[in-house]
């Protein structure tokens, strides 16, 4: 149940970003602004709840804030020329391929599986900038992905974590000086509707900060595999949200291409554990 919660949450941020940008309700800098506001203050919360001295030296870092900070802001201006299942798939896309690009450069050996999903994910990822109707603007499109790269990375910093909660909250609280010299920018371009405040709350309390602490309490009864594996469902999610809440349609193209990168990620993932498992029952 914490799991279904938790990945709902994930998805529900693209649906979130996409009804308050896509429809002119607020714009991204301000969305960016009160969402990693929300989830700051929200996390903070929590820790006054949950104190805990054992972790309480656990207070994140400004790299992996930064990390978020772009995150968040790419993905924001990403979302106002993306549909949500397209955007979804292309940030979570990226998210994987970082995380394997840079588990190879740290020195680990990939099965020749990892690999041919690499190719089948890659290829489906490039098939969604191909010239049409249906696929994202270029600019959509790597801001997205460079959304999902600071992503990859902002989780890869968190491996070591002995207190995620903490670290997590505290990397929210380091975003603020950020996004104070964000709204001084985008001050005179600021767009903002009660209901644009109402979306950018909910993305950032609920779908962030309470969808991640939830995630957290998950992980403690899931492997490294069932959790990778239970991820690739939030495009999907997000997709059928868009589908749902925001009137979109559902194409060709990104049936195609979803089932290309999740099936090339679903390879990566489950490929390794079935070769490495098989090797362990033969000794």
């Amino acid at each position: 149940m914490l799991t279904c919660f938790a990945l709902i949450a994930f998805a529900a941020n693209s649906v979130l970003c996409r009804r308050a940008l896509g429809g002119e309700t607020i714009d991204a800098a301000s969305f960016t602004f009160i969402r990693l506001l929300a989830g700051a203050v929200v996390l903070f919360i929590f820790l006054q709840i949950k104190r805990d001295s054992a972790s309480s030296l656990a207070k994140g870092s400004w790299s992996a804030s930064f990390m978020l900070f772009i995150y968040a802001v790419s993905f924001s201006y990403a979302y106002i020329s993306l549909d949500t299942g397209t955007g979804a798939l292309i940030l979570f896309a990226s998210v994987q391929i970082t995380m394997l690009l840079v588990t190879v450069f740290s020195g680990n050996r990939l099965h020749a599986s990892e690999w041919l999903g690499i190719v089948i994910a890659f290829t489906g990822f490039v098939y969604l900038i191909i010239p049409d109707i249906t696929t994202p603007s270029v600019v959509g499109f790597l801001l997205m992905a460079i959304a999902g790269i600071a992503w990859g990375l902002y989780t890869l910093k968190g491996r070591a974590s002995v207190s995620p909660l903490n670290d997590t909250a505290y990397n929210f609280i380091r975003t603020i000086p950020l996004l104070i010299v964000l709204g001084i920018i985008s001050l005179k371009g600021a767009h903002i509707t009660s209901e644009g405040i109402m979306l950018a709350v909910l993305s950032g309390a609920l779908a962030s900060g309470v969808g991640y602490s939830i995630w957290y309490a998950a992980l403690g009864g899931l492997t490294s595999t069932q959790a990778a594996v239970l991820q690739l469902l939030v495009p999907i999610i997000a997709a059928a949200g868009g589908v749902v809440f925001v009137n979109e349609a559902i194409t060709v193209r990104l049936m195609s291409a979803s089932g290309l990168v999740l099936g090339g990620i679903l390879i990566v993932v489950l490929g390794r554990y079935y070769f490495v498992q098989k090797i362990i029952d033969k000794k």
